[in-house]
């Protein structure tokens, strides 16, 4: 299981910079489904629910350290503007 680390960019409605916490999101393991009756778009994987966020990067990758998490690392891209 790999875990993501990442610094998330401002949503479209936002007019300031974004968020200043890091988060850590796992990478699903199991495929998502479709469920037959609704329609509705389904997984069995819980992880893909946690979602953790962390005020600097280097706190995020000692948390994944501590609990033995492969991690990747996404740096922010620079702001153009």
């Amino acid at each position: 299981m790999t875990a993501r680390i990442y610094l998330p960019a401002p949503s479209a409605t936002q007019s300031g910079p974004g968020s200043d916490l890091w988060r850590l999101d796992f990478e699903p393991e199991l495929p998502r489904s479709i469920e037959p009756l609704m329609g509705w778009t389904s997984s069995g994987d819980m992880r893909q629910q946690v979602r953790l966020k962390f005020a600097t990067k280097e706190e995020a990758i000692a948390y994944a350290e501590r609990n033995g998490l492969a991690y990747r690392v996404e740096e922010p891209k620079p702001n153009l503007a």
